[in-house]
């Protein structure tokens, strides 16, 4: 690539951002700095922390302690890395190919300069860094072999990063076509998470095998004999893993595995990036082998008879406005895939967090603390519905010009979101309340608080919903969770107020805390206070959600022209 193409193309993506901050104001400027400078400071402490641990602890390790420790720095990078591939499964390009195929660049400058600048990131600005302060500390107190640790590191993030621009690739590809798009969506985000959660499932069946077979010292050192041996083998055969295997021979004086390793994965990366450019100029120059389908066969016409769609239906009791609007919008999110990865990276990470813990301890729990065990299920529900509590217009996007458009109350518009919101929650509540139920032996009067307890929060944190839905509306960028624009100040109010919902939960226990002490030091039986307190409880929160309905509709009304620049705007 020409030097001039390289240097216009770095300052029109530069003049995108300075615009992109100047539109956000003074105050999203001073943030977006602010949070530069932190991710700075922690790549500057990274490397010197990295230096003082390689120096002062690591190079006194035993190489075979050295293996776990590194197996544990790749463990968690990985860990990491895979959450930020699900926030944006597609590949992001800084540079559109496309725009670009009228000026005398070739397509493989353009693809190595956004290869290049789409893992510019936070991970990698701590990482790297980090990993590379720990080599030099090891070069420091164990010898300047150990400096072959840092090909050995690059030779490591470079293969991570060329398959992942290979995968997004592969996945852009294979997106296109809107009718895979969603399960090809939603299908890596399960997988991803099935796989953060499988060491968590994998050491409770472990943990419960060794109980059963019996609490021995011989067998404990036999079984951690057996570990290592595993986690030797896989160092051995799995490429990320080659390089904890590459640190433990240097740790042992040993360059020569460290090497091949490099070598091995450097090898791995170049496949891995060339197999990308394969990939990216075929979408480009439309070199598509795939097999077209053959044509549809001809078949005599039959009567279809169909039933009812969601969005004809009414609700009881509930104005017709408000049903439209609940109905539209819960057929809306069971449709997009972002809000199936929601809900699937929140609320399915906290079933089977909440599932294994219970079911594991749950007999355990003695009866005085069975109503709060309840209660558990609800604040779990709503702490893996937060995204979608606080953000209800993100997800709509241009849809949201209907609602502007509709001929309603604004209020009708909110109860009809949070209607959407409860059907979605529902299930979820039931899920776990099951779980805990055949855990922790929940009886008659505990399942009921729990149910009047989830109605008081839904009601509660609806009405905290709803003032930070039009507050710091920001869009959800389709087929991913990652926000398009959003304010620095909206980000930062949106951390705030999910840092302090589990203070907004605390009175939902003030029921069964006053239960147990009429039981302690008290002659009242405890279980008539705690339901009569959940039903006050309750009371309290229909009061509220019923007094700030309409004045939150005219703020709606009010700044319904904002939130719709806001969530109908594209990244430039």
């Amino acid at each position: 690539m020409y030097l001039q193409h390289l240097r216009t193309l770095l300052w029109l993506r530069w003049r995108l951002t300075r615009n992109q901050w100047r539109r956000g104001g003074q105050v999203n400027a001073i943030l977006s700095l602010l949070v530069s400078i932190l991710g700075l400071g922690l790549a500057v402490a990274g490397g010197v922390g990295g230096l003082l641990i390689g120096a002062l602890a690591l190079a006194k390790a035993t190489p075979q302690a050295t293996m776990f420790a590194w197996d544990g720095i790749v463990a968690v990078f990985l860990f990491v890395w895979l959450l930020g591939l699900v926030t944006e499964i597609q590949r992001s390009e800084v540079i559109d190919a496309s725009r670009l195929m009228h000026l005398p660049v070739l397509l493989r400058e353009v693809f190595f300069l956004n290869y290049a600048a789409s893992h510019i990131c936070l991970s990698l600005a701590i990482w790297v860094p980090t990993t590379l302060g720990l080599a030099f500390g090891l070069a420091v107190g164990r010898g300047a072999h150990q400096l072959w640790l840092v090909p050995l590191l690059l030779a490591f993030f470079f293969m991570v990063t060329a398959w992942t621009y290979c995968l997004r690739g592969w996945l852009a590809a294979l997106m296109v076509n809107q009718r895979r798009r969603r399960a090809v969506i939603m299908g890596v985000t399960m997988f991803v998470v099935v796989l953060a959660q499988l060491p968590n499932l994998l050491m409770n069946v472990w943990r419960d095998d060794t109980r059963r077979v019996g609490a021995a010292v011989a067998h404990d050192s036999g079984k951690n004999a057996q570990v290592v041996r595993v986690c030797t083998l896989a160092n051995r055969f799995a490429p990320p893993l080659w390089l904890p295997q590459g640190a433990q021979a240097l740790q042992a004086g040993r360059v020569w595995p460290s090497l091949i390793a490099t070598a091995g994965m450097g090898l791995l990366g170049l496949l891995g990036l060339a197999r990308a450019y394969q990939l990216t100029r075929r979408f480009y120059q439309g070199d598509d082998r795939r097999k077209t389908a053959p044509p549809p066969v001809a078949t005599p016409a039959t009567k279809v008879v169909r039933g009812r769609l969601l969005v004809e239906r009414t609700l009881p009791l509930v104005p017709e406005p408000a049903a439209a609007v609940a109905c539209a919008n819960l057929r809306s999110m069971l449709r997009a895939p972002e809000v199936k990865m929601a809900l699937v990276a929140n609320v399915v990470v906290f079933v089977i967090l909440a599932g294994g813990i219970f079911l594991k301890h749950g007999a355990a729990v003695p009866p005085a603390g069975r109503p709060f065990i309840a209660l558990a299920a609800a604040c779990l529900t709503m702490l893996g519905l937060m995204q979608l509590l606080f953000n209800q217009f993100g997800f709509d996007r241009d849809g949201f010009r209907a609602l502007v458009l509709l001929p309603a109350q604004r209020w009708h518009i909110l109860l009809g979101k949070n209607i959407s919101l409860l059907a979605i929650s529902l299930p979820v509540f039931v899920v776990l309340l099951s779980l805990l139920t055949v855990s922790a032996h929940l009886g008659p009067a505990e399942l009921l608080q729990a149910c009047l307890g989830f109605c008081s929060v839904q009601l509660a944190l609806g009405v905290l919903g709803n003032w930070l839905s039009i507050l710091t509306p920001y869009r959800i960028a389709a087929g991913s969770l990652k926000p398009t624009k959003a304010k620095a100040s909206s980000q930062v109010l949106m951390v705030v107020a999910s840092m302090f919902m589990p203070l907004l939960l605390l009175p939902l226990f003030v029921p069964p805390l006053l239960g147990f002490l009429c039981n302690e030091f008290t002659k009242v039986p405890g279980t008539p206070i705690t339901l009569l307190g959940a039903v006050v409880l309750l009371g309290c929160s229909c009061l509220l959600y019923g007094c700030t309905l309409k004045p939150l509709g005219r703020l709606l009304q009010r700044r319904e022209q904002r939130i719709l620049l806001a969530v109908t705007s594209e990244v430039e």
